[in-house]
């Protein structure tokens, strides 16, 4: 058995010739305690929904990536992150997870009830049993001033940590070819929200962002040898915008532009090198990259299988556009993120195995143990689980 969630994921998380069990009915808020933030919501219900409905209760959760089309189950299972280098992911905002376990019955794990299971169960890729409800820690209700600009990508690596530590939430976009990165800075503020007109939005994030973007990576895919000149116009048209707006609208962009992606999380002192390793494996000319590389950073918790478990992360995300060969740019990008010790993505492509997994994870053995007290005959378990964490017994 395995369970589905919005489907964004890119592996084979829960591919299955048994039964696949979908929660896309059990998107509720059961109950929300204005005074002190705690929320209690089932598993099926999308982070899009979820903020929605809570911004009417002048509530918001802490911190989001720049997609909310996932279920909070799915999400939080896979150790999905936004950025900020004070700021855990998503799956830290959990306060408790009710599971249903293989023989039926139905858990509820904590801190103080089960410690071992609930570090095990944030971070679970769907291999403990079926989560069915979360209770969550909102933060009040935020406003976020959102800018954007393009900076010497060379300017940027210089001063990776000032921007990373000065900023409440900082990421930035390299493409392949290009010296300017495209800056991206979120900060709480005072202000009142202010979004754009419905016209201005549309023109940004869906014709610009999405549309014109989209038909430059047709392009390239058709005529390859342009792509470099393709991303250099890219980063040299580009402009400043600046917004404030509500956190939720702030975090997450639609995005329209069909890829497949894979990323991962290295120790933060590495990232400068990384990214100028990264960056001249996608200037390769095997390889015709016209998608840029994604930069954020996250701080370190304690879930067991949180690739930013027990160090202060650097998240490096890379993709190819639809119909173009991702596999081999994809290894010679891993071999890279292999040298600095790189965890992936739950969600995202890897070619890991348990095998070579387990060294990276110090407290691998005792998400084992969890694993095999609450699921001993592996009904949770497909091939892609057990190649990512090995058979139950």
């Amino acid at each position: 058995m395995r369970v589905a969630g919005a489907g964004h994921s890119f592996t084979d998380t829960v591919l299955t010739d048994g039964v696949l069990l979908s929660l896309d009915r059990m998107n509720r808020v059961l109950d929300i305690d204005r005074s002190t933030g705690s929320v209690r919501v089932e598993a099926g219900i999308t982070l899009n929904k979820l903020s929605s409905v809570l911004h009417d209760y002048e509530l918001a959760l802490p911190n989001l990536g720049d997609i909310d089309v996932q279920s909070i189950a799915g999400a939080t299972a896979t150790a999905t992150h936004g950025t900020g280098a004070k700021l855990e992911n998503l799956s830290a905002a959990l306060q408790s997870i009710e599971l249903t376990l293989a023989d039926g019955s139905t858990i509820e794990v904590d801190e103080q009830s089960d410690p071992d299971a609930w570090r095990a169960a944030r971070v679970s890729i769907g291999a403990l049993g079926v989560i069915t409800a979360f209770t969550v820690q909102a933060v009040p209700a935020f406003v976020l001033e959102a800018v954007d600009r393009p900076q010497p990508l060379d300017d940027v690596l210089a001063q990776l940590d000032s921007l990373a530590d000065g900023n409440d939430h900082f990421e930035f976009f390299a493409f392949p070819h290009s010296p300017v990165a495209l800056t991206r800075t979120n900060n709480r503020t005072d202000l009142p929200e202010n979004p754009p007109s419905a016209l201005s939005n549309w023109v940004q994030e869906i014709a610009l962002a999405n549309y014109a973007f989209g038909a430059l990576c047709r392009l390239g895919r058709v005529r390859p040898r342009l792509i470099p000149r393709i991303n250099r116009t890219v980063t040299r048209l580009a402009g400043s915008t600046h917004r404030v707006d509500r956190s939720y609208r702030i975090f997450a962009s639609p995005r329209r532009v069909r890829m497949t992606e894979m990323e991962y999380a290295i120790p933060r002192a590495y990232a400068a090198e990384a990214i100028r390793q990264v960056k001249a494996v996608g200037e390769r000319p095997e390889f015709d990259v016209s998608f840029p590389i994604e930069v954020r950073w996250v701080a370190p918790d304690d879930a067991f299988l949180s690739p930013a478990n027990g160090r202060p992360t650097c998240y490096l995300a890379v993709h190819m556009y639809r119909g173009m060969a991702w596999e081999p740019y994809f290894r010679a990008v891993e071999e890279v993120m292999a040298s600095y010790g790189g965890r992936p993505h739950w969600g995202k492509r890897h070619f890991q195995t348990a095998e070579t997994l387990r060294p990276l994870y110090p407290e691998w053995d005792r998400f084992a143990a969890v694993r095999k007290r609450l699921d001993p005959d592996g009904l949770f378990t497909n091939g892609y689980v057990e190649r990512v964490l090995g058979p139950t017994t």
